[in-house]
């Protein structure tokens, strides 16, 4: 059990760190953490999972163990994350889970917990609680069973992201490349067709060993396959989506790969256009670009700490519209504050339309620095290396939100502890690439070699 409880989620090998024993006891466990505004939302959890072979007795042991706690199930079967989330939204429910191990190789399962209103559940008053109480043996069981049923909801699914689709009559079907990974994306084809898209579809065959390449869009070697398929097809846009499609990458009609915080800025100035003045949110690895668009979009840019859990919060405190993170999530107040890829998908479109522009001009309204991607260092000592460049780098603009970013005129830098390995994690910008390249020396002077 040792390591598998993380900050957001459940996730390990399977069967040596997540088997189906444990799922039982999760199942029992996640009782405590619903509190009374849960409980007024009746009996019922939502429970989904992905294409993994082993998510099949997994989900099954986890039923038996919400079930036994005196909790109703409602089996949604295979299903996308955000398809979770929706069923959680629209049905009312106490709560849901999905069993995935989203990007990881397929050996790898996990799960994803939320409360009513897709709420997530994370830290220690929701996944280490539920650590704990399975560590303790504090897993009661009802007197009597909950109930176990089964409902579809890919159509109401698809009749909620497909109403927010304005593709004027007169324009004309772009061609689309899309990358399901052997992913959970696959079961999206229907959707995407009737987007008014020439869909060039590209391993939408559900494989969870991933054989094509690993479903995590935010490694660029995982985009090669695709940009080539842009290429040669002619296609007007790229979109890869990861292993149970809660995220989504962006690729131009030349290949290349668009950064997912450039991505929130095109999604948020078409968003500002229907409700200005509003909060948009994003993760403060992003681009100085970012905030820059949302103002010039007369919008307020709202700076957050990585990690859905804070975005979401964030989002509902602001009662934003819409929020985004570099690791390619998307959140959308018209999907209960959660994550849903294809929302961002359908965004793009409806701006590409608009405009006639196409997405590398698009991105180019958007590109206005150089900056690095996340870039893991091996340090054991992670907040006395903070503690060292936070003294060095003393004359800049110093915040403490999520590691620690350091801010000059023409350059800036986040690092951030990793919360489970020995990492630092990078992220650096600057006025140009010779600029980031000496920025990024002096940097790893302190940090050493990268890990990856």
């Amino acid at each position: 059990m040792a390591g598998i409880f993380k900050a957001y989620d459940v996730r390990g090998v399977y069967p040596t760190d997540l088997n189906e024993d444990l799922a039982y006891s999760i199942g029992l466990a996640y009782q405590h953490v619903l509190d009374d505004s849960d409980r007024a939302c009746g009996n019922t959890v939502v429970v989904g999972r992905d294409m993994r072979a082993s998510g099949v007795s997994l989900s099954a042991a986890l039923i038996d163990g919400l079930t036994a706690s005196g909790l109703d199930v409602l089996d949604i079967g295979l299903t996308t994350t955000p398809m979770n989330y929706f069923a959680i939204g629209s049905l009312g429910t106490v709560g849901g889970i999905q069993v995935t191990a989203s990007h990881n190789p397929g050996r790898y399962n996990g799960l994803k917990f939320s409360r009513h209103g897709a709420l997530p559940v994370s830290g220690d008053s929701g996944i280490g609680l539920m650590e704990r109480s399975i560590a303790a043996g504090d897993l009661p069981q009802a007197a009597q069973r909950g109930s176990h049923s089964h409902q579809d909801i890919f159509e109401a699914y698809g009749e909620h992201v497909l109403a927010h689709l304005v593709r004027p009559q007169d324009a004309r079907p772009l061609k689309v490349a899309v990358d399901a990974a052997n992913g959970m994306g696959t079961i999206y084809k229907p959707l995407l067709e009737r987007m008014g898209i020439e869909l060039v579809p590209l391993y939408f065959e559900l494989d969870g060993t991933f054989p094509n390449h690993e479903a995590n869009p935010l490694k660029l070697e995982n985009l090669r396959d695709l940009s080539e398929l842009v290429r040669s097809s002619g296609a007007d846009l790229g979109v890869c989506f990861d292993g149970d499609a809660d995220r989504a990458a962006f690729v131009d009609e030349n290949g290349e790969p668009v950064g997912s915080d450039l991505s929130t800025a095109l999604i948020a100035g078409e968003i500002l256009e229907r409700e200005p003045g509003a909060a948009i949110i994003y993760d403060l690895r992003s681009s100085r670009a970012v905030a820059e668009y949302i103002r010039e979009h007369a919008g307020e840019p709202v700076r957050e700490r990585v990690g859905h859990s804070f975005i979401k919060a964030t989002l509902r405190a602001r009662n934003s519209p819409f929020g985004g993170e570099l690791a390619g999530h998307y959140y959308f107040r018209d999907n209960f504050s959660a994550d849903c890829s294809l929302m961002a998908v359908i965004e793009i479109l409806n701006l590409l339309w608009k405009t006639g522009s196409s997405m590398s001009a698009l991105a180019g309204r958007v590109l206005r620095y150089a900056k690095s991607p996340e870039v893991n260092f091996v340090v054991e000592d992670k907040q006395g290396k903070i503690d060292e460049l936070r003294a060095h780098f003393h004359d800049g603009e110093i915040d403490m939100l999520d590691g620690i970013t350091v801010q000059y005129p023409d350059w800036w830098f986040n690092v951030r502890p990793s919360n489970t390995e020995p990492y630092l994690r990078l992220v650096l910008e600057a006025a140009n690439e010779d600029a980031l390249a000496s920025r990024l020396g002096e940097l790893q002077g302190f940090l050493g070699t990268p890990a990856d």
